[in-house]
């Protein structure tokens, strides 16, 4: 069983198809996904995805790299919150790859997530784009421990990744791991504490090995966890079991005992 902690099911790529992609989650074993909010428009798309398959989980968030989105009000976000589906906050956090220049509103937007996160108490989800020592400092200056969550697709170096588990955050790994030249992915992913690792796609994009360059999808994790397996020296099957643990205990709201399809 595995849980892919980090997808985009409502994106137009995704949803077309969405019966086989259940499908292939079903045959590779992928238990459970994390559809992940991005924008205020799109999320009740979100939204009805996790309310239509029992084994979907949802979060509500405003994306950092598009400075023209409709922001979210704390008090939305808590209240969004509350629905039954909705597991976490985000994907919030900072970008400073397609982002350049005053960043105020990208740090306000950011800071803003992590005020929500606490007040719902449910975890983050927080994408860092060559920004990770603000990213860091926001986390800490907000208290972000309060809640916790997890850094998705994680790219950065050990010393960050230690900064960020120190937090109590953990570490979520992507399609990347399985790239040749990613080492310093590779390396970070075989020094996670287990109880802090999550395995994930970020769907559509990012496909492991052997379909990378083509469209990602949930059932492809399997990929991303063989090679964490790998890196780690353990077996498959006491990856996932562990990492499937982990993302039940971060996003405590999910209901474990609802997979869909048979599994």
């Amino acid at each position: 069983m595995l849980v892919d902690s980090h997808c985009h099911l409502n994106f137009p790529d995704l949803v077309a198809h969405l019966p086989e992609v259940l499908a292939e989650m079903r045959a590779q074993l992928v238990t459970h996904a994390l559809v992940i909010g991005v924008n205020l428009p799109e999320y009740p798309q979100v939204l009805q995805l996790a309310e239509s398959h029992a084994h979907l989980f949802a979060t509500v968030g405003v994306h950092p790299d598009n400075p023209d989105a409709e922001e979210a009000s704390i008090e939305q976000l808590v209240e969004w919150a509350r629905h039954p589906k909705v597991v976490g906050i985000g994907e919030t956090g900072l970008d400073y790859h397609w982002c350049q220049g005053d960043l105020t509103w990208q740090h306000q937007r950011f800071r803003h997530h992590i005020r929500a996160a606490r007040q719902a108490g449910l975890p983050l989800v927080v994408h860092t784009r060559e920004s990770v020592a603000d990213t860091l400092r926001l986390l800490r200056e907000e208290g972000a421990e309060a809640c916790g969550g997890v850094m998705h697709c994680f790219t950065e170096d050990w010393a960050s990744a230690e900064a960020a588990l120190d937090l109590g955050f953990y570490i979520s790994i992507s399609g990347i791991v399985t790239f040749k030249n990613a080492t310093q992915v590779k390396d970070v992913a075989s020094r996670v504490p287990l109880d802090r690792l999550l395995v994930e796609t970020d769907s559509p994009y990012l496909a492991p090995v052997p379909y990378r360059g083509k469209q990602n999808q949930p059932g492809y994790v399997r990929y991303v966890a063989e090679q964490v397996a790998q890196l780690r020296g353990m077996p498959l099957e006491d990856l996932a079991r562990a990492t499937t643990d982990n993302f039940f205990r971060l996003f405590s709201k999910a209901r474990r005992d609802a997979p869909d399809g048979g599994l």
